[in-house]
């Protein structure tokens, strides 16, 4: 019998973002309504479509101090980079973030890909290797998080970071700050979070 793979142990993966291969989506009038309890269970529903901070509520739910384990920076300019279409209101050129959110003791609870303006991304990530949210706290900063589509779907290479077998849920959204978008943020969450929130339930 193979041992599990620790968190600590696990590989660090290649520098391309991981997104879903999408067994099914929805879109922004998804998202407003929610969806049918059969289908996502009420507690997952508040994770991935309220607009609060999870960084916040991974906090909460573990009782650990949410960590971020920053993977990649990179300039990727003008280029599209296979995000979500809302990328194309975030002015370039651009920088693309990847990161882990973690406990303190090493869980793995989610991937981020987020991407920013580069010529403004270190007024609001004054310390990259804080959250976001902590960052942006930090400066007093009023946000809209506008959640506007989700998913469910594989990835083998989050299957390989997670050590927890997919399909995962995930989303992206936009921040708003002053009427103006500051960043594109595409998360997916490990199903070790049914510890907290209970069963995720399935398409």
């Amino acid at each position: 019998m193979t041992p599990a793979i620790k968190p600590s142990q696990r590989p660090t993966l290649p520098t391309a973002w991981h997104a879903l291969n999408p067994l099914w989506q929805g879109g922004e009038d998804v998202v407003q309504k929610g969806l049918p309890h059969h289908q996502l269970a009420p507690a997952w529903q508040m994770l991935l479509l309220g607009d609060g901070s999870p960084t916040r509520h991974l906090q909460l739910l573990t009782g650990e101090p949410t960590e971020v384990d920053v993977i990649d920076m990179s300039l990727v300019g003008m280029d599209h980079d296979y995000a979500p279409e809302q990328l194309s209101v975030v002015p370039g050129p651009r920088v693309r973030r990847q990161v882990w959110l973690r406990t303190a003791s090493g869980q793995r609870l989610a991937y981020a890909t987020s991407w920013w303006n580069a010529e403004h991304v270190d007024e609001y990530l004054q310390n990259r290797s804080l959250g976001i949210w902590v960052n942006l706290t930090r400066l007093r900063t009023e946000l809209y998080r506008d959640v506007q589509g989700i998913y469910y779907g594989h990835s083998s290479s989050l299957e390989l970071a997670f050590g927890e077998a997919g399909p995962f849920w995930g989303r992206h959204y936009l921040f708003w700050h002053h009427g103006h978008p500051i960043t594109l943020i595409y998360e997916v969450f490990s199903p070790y979070l049914r510890q907290y929130l209970g069963p995720v339930r399935h398409i």
